[in-house]
């Protein structure tokens, strides 16, 4: 049963004569009646019936919304802590302590006022996703741009952004150049390189298939150039707003911690209500007057009030949330946020994740005294002709070698053998270039070839033959590579104490094997389908009891669902990825896990650190207020401090900074 007046999603106390700052404002006004009456009672003369209305003044100031909320409170048939504090101070009045009760309603008040005002730099850290967007947008119409609201714009639209004005839609750039910084959604801090795409009029298969270079975010914010961007998704679809939707999603997600907590003060609310009412018959066994009991008990009352305890675990679930999100990490709620700290086993998904997902040109060996330049030439022109991605690897890369864009030799013929290779003529000749089933059909390969072509494949590389009429004049080996930062984010994880890192892939075991040494995975696993990726994944669940899945979300889906947390890579990209996650990395940079878990284990530290306060105020204070060792004054004071001290230090996750990755 969590009181409503520490609840995180209570706007209540923004409604007001002085704006946001009533509550705060009313309560000053209550200390101010509280201690002009404290100082005409004890100082002056005149009739207690004046002084009764300053600290009734006071009570009004002071009880306003603790009666507000109260009332509502009642109206569903609960009693929380407002109703519990309302009791408390009446019942002061009823023994003529209106100095106590008015004190009490101070405390109460102002503690809750600065409660909200904290809250509200978490909260408002997350709503200001919603302010970054602009409202409307210059789209093309005719050979004109005009003003339009961002929410009349469809898929297909031109949009034109000026320079340092903020993206209004998801797109990629079919005119200009320009550097686009994009932290609102990735949480990069260096601005990113864009370029147009060469053909405007493309038609891109699915979001994830157009290049970084070409794309731009919703609410992320133009460099110093003037920039056309073609639409690809409506307002309501961006990756803008389903980030914003999901985050605040999060925040209505409990988390373990706190679904305990609320389980247990179902139990501890109407145990203390009855200790309450028992109190109130103290003057039967011990030598005091029923005024005496039923103050004792009202001072009990107020301090085994549960208010620490109720906003101490979502205080922190909102803060970790809201650093993850300017950090670039998505955390969809407190379960994957205490859970992603309690995890010492890590299993990646390779393509994609530790790898770049695209293969390079990584070799090129020349044979029978051919140069480089000339093999390369002929290669480039073959493969220009083919849609393969490997062909397109060697005409890219290949061209970045020779530092040339054209000057190749005509082919002409070129016939495609599917799965095997390509060949053509080049100036008469016959070239082929494919693996060794392409010339097993005409003769195989010598000997010496074919013991470089098989010391390449053990490396993992994918590698293809040269053969130019009737001699083999090349190898060029390919490989997906380790993305640059995949050894040192490893080594990272390793020393933050993640002790247990595996790899699961589709790529046969030599590739995965030959991956996992040059960056330090712990163990590799090879060939597995979807199916046996999530069987693996439950075998490593129930020898390390927790364990979570880095992928793409799209073919890792099953595996990351059968995970304690699935984490998704690139999610800005991806919509897939953003559904399937549990968490979900925006920016496609794998070195920014170190910061998620280290953050993840921050929260989890100020969790317990939270509920170690408000328990243990609660077991020192009900004890001394039951043996009559406290009164309601004291009470209310370390009631009313725990909760903001809670508060205060949840919100030292708003700050928080990770000494490795220094997101």
């Amino acid at each position: 049963m969590s009181s409503s007046c520490c609840d995180p999603q209570n706007d209540s106390h923004k409604t007001g004569i002085f704006g946001e700052k009533t509550e705060l404002y009313f309560a000053i006004l209550c200390g101010v009646f509280l201690i002009t009456g404290f100082l005409l009672d004890r100082f002056s003369s005149i009739d207690f019936v004046y002084i009764l209305i300053v600290y009734l003044i006071s009570y009004s100031f002071g009880g306003f919304y603790t009666l507000k909320l109260a009332f509502r409170e009642i109206s569903k048939l609960k009693f929380e802590i407002d109703f519990l504090m309302l009791v408390a101070a009446l019942g002061a009045a009823f023994l003529d302590k209106w100095a106590e009760g008015a004190l009490l309603l101070f405390l109460f008040s102002l503690g809750h006022a600065l409660e909200h005002l904290a809250m509200d730099k978490a909260r408002k850290s997350i709503e200001s996703l919603t302010k970054i967007s602009p409202k409307v947008a210059l789209r093309k119409e005719g050979d004109e741009f005009v003003e339009t609201r961002i929410e009349a714009l469809k898929v297909g639209d031109i949009i034109r952004i000026q320079p340092n004005t903020t993206v209004g839609a998801d797109g990629f750039l079919i005119q200009g150049s320009t550097s686009i910084n994009q932290a609102p959604i990735t949480g990069e801090s260096i601005p990113a390189d864009k370029e147009p795409v060469e053909d405007p009029n493309i038609v891109f298969e699915s979001d994830t298939d157009i290049p970084a270079r070409n794309r731009a975010f919703a609410g992320t914010i133009n460099g110093d150039s003037t920039i056309d961007i073609k639409v690809i998704k409506k307002a309501q679809d961006s990756t803008l707003n389903r980030l914003i939707t999901m985050v605040q999603e999060a925040q209505e997600k409990k988390s373990p911690t706190q679904l305990l907590a609320d389980k247990f003060e179902k139990f501890y609310v109407p145990g203390v209500l009855v200790l309450v009412v028992l109190l109130n018959f103290a003057f039967l066994v011990v030598d005091e007057t029923w005024p005496e009991s039923f103050y004792r008990s009202m001072a009990a009352l107020v301090a085994a009030s549960p208010c620490a305890l109720a906003i101490s675990t979502p205080s922190a679930v909102l803060s970790g949330i809201a650093r993850a999100a300017k950090g670039g990490v998505l955390i969809k709620g407190g379960k994957p946020l205490e859970d992603l700290g309690t995890l010492t086993a890590l299993a990646f998904d390779k393509t994609g994740t530790l790898t770049e997902g695209k293969p390079k040109m990584t070799d090129l060996v020349s044979l029978n005294g051919i140069t480089d330049e000339d093999m390369l030439k002929s290669l480039i022109a073959l493969e220009s002709s083919s849609n393969h991605p490997l062909a397109k690897a060697i005409v890219r890369d290949g061209k970045t070698r020779l530092n040339l864009t054209n000057g190749f030799p005509e082919v002409k013929n070129t016939v495609a053998v599917q799965g095997k290779g390509i060949q053509g003529l080049i100036n008469g000749k016959q070239i082929k270039v494919g693996n060794l089933e392409l010339y097993n059909e005409t003769g195989g390969v010598p000997e010496e070839v074919k013991t470089k072509v098989t010391a390449l494949e053990r490396e993992g590389k994918t590698v293809m033959l040269i053969q130019s009429e009737n001699d083999f004049t090349g190898i060029v080996g390919l490989m997906d590579t380790p993305r640059k930062a995949a050894k040192n984010t490893i080594a990272l994880l390793k020393k933050i104490g993640i002790t247990k890192m595996i790899m699961v892939t589709g790529d046969n075991q030599e590739v995965a094997d030959a991956v996992a040494a040059e960056i330090g995975i712990t163990q590799a696993y090879g060939s597995l389908l979807p199916e046996e990726k999530v069987e693996k994944i439950r075998q490593l669940k129930e020898e390390e009891s927790k364990i979570a899945m880095i992928g793409d979300g799209v073919n890792d889906a099953p595996a990351m669902a059968n995970s304690t947390v699935g984490i998704a890579m690139g999610a800005a990209g991806s919509d897939v990825a953003l559904e399937t996650a549990d968490i979900a990395l925006m920016a496609d940079k794998l070195e920014i896990l170190p910061f998620a878990i280290a953050l993840s284990r921050q929260a989890q530290n100020i969790i317990r650190q939270n509920l170690w306060i408000s328990l243990g105020v609660v077991a020192l204070l009900l004890p001394a207020t039951i043996l009559g060792w406290a009164n309601i004054g004291i009470a209310v004071v370390f009631h009313e401090g725990s909760t903001l001290v809670v508060v205060l230090n949840a919100l030292r996750l708003l700050g928080f900074k990770d000494k490795y990755s220094h997101s």
